[in-house]
């Protein structure tokens, strides 16, 4: 299966401590970039939701917000993180005897230190594992819609595809018209001019002619990266960079056939061929 990069998906959840809403949104980027905005009181939870979101997503630019709304404690008695305020201290006293003349903190400047103060009833560490959860719960969701996306565009590449593969056989059948249609030009050159033509000539003339129109090897290798592009999206996985050099080498191909064109249908051809070629590229940017 393939995944998009561009998703969003949201997860709530209800505790004793209040109430707490995970926000993902997800778009296309070369590579993976993270970023998890917290509340400052829960700033420690950081590293390990950057953790988690590596080893489930692996390319994109990932934005996770948390909205926390904690109980209203308004009649309920203060909670203090004891264990907190105590090593809040103690690391003051271990600082204060290289500050000369410092001045002691008192209880206000404690009580103001993000997490001393904690609202709602329950553990930090209990609110941190209902976090988690819900971090759990809005990526699982995040992964749903990347991969149900997913599936919508590689419809559209297959169908991208076919209407290439219609073009390239277009350019196919032209070939042997055009090689007949410079031969009947040389011909009535000749004929107009009342000068009898070598056959020998006219078979170098039209060697010459057919080596420098020949888009054979084009052909087979715009036929051969189609072939490789169907596989890519059977295999899935981590397939978007492999995608997007694919689509390089058929543009580069679609150039060369249209530079070597001397017929209008082949031409045309080639050029529809260089407009699906963009369509595919610019969805194959979503492509994880």
């Amino acid at each position: 299966m393939i995944h998009s990069m561009t998703a969003f998906a949201r997860a709530q959840a209800q505790g004793p401590w209040g109430s707490a809403a995970c926000e993902l949104k997800s778009v296309n980027h070369r590579y993976l970039e993270l970023r998890v905005h917290l509340p400052d009181t829960l700033s420690e939870l950081e590293q390990s939701m950057h953790e988690y979101l590596r080893q489930h997503i692996k390319r994109g630019k990932l934005e996770c917000y948390f909205r926390i709304q904690p109980v209203n404690t308004a009649d309920a008695p203060l909670q203090v993180d004891l264990a907190l305020a105590k090593r809040l201290i103690e690391a003051n006293k271990a600082i204060s005897q290289f500050l000369p003349g410092s001045v002691a903190i008192n209880s206000m400047d404690i009580l103001q230190y993000p997490g001393v103060i904690q609202n709602g009833e329950g553990s930090q560490e209990g609110v941190h594992k209902e976090l988690m959860h819900l971090l759990e719960a809005a990526v699982k969701d995040l992964l749903a819609t990347r991969q149900r996306e997913g599936e919508e565009l590689k419809n559209i590449f297959l169908q991208r595809l076919e209407g290439l593969q219609a073009e390239l056989i277009k350019a196919k059948e032209r070939l042997p018209v055009i090689l007949q249609h410079q031969r009947e030009r040389i011909l009535k050159h000749f004929s107009d001019a009342q000068v009898e033509m070598d056959k020998q000539r006219l078979e170098q003339e039209m060697v010459m002619f057919s080596q420098k129109i020949d888009v054979t090897e084009e052909i087979e290798r715009i036929e051969t990266h189609i072939a490789e592009v169907r596989r890519v999206l059977k295999q899935g996985g981590l397939i978007g960079r492999r995608l997007d050099f694919l689509m390089q080498e058929l543009n580069r191909e679609a150039n060369t056939l249209g530079a070597k064109s001397v017929d209008v249908d082949t031409t045309r051809a080639s050029l529809e061929m260089k407009v699906l070629i963009e369509q595919l590229r610019e969805q194959m940017q979503n492509v994880e």
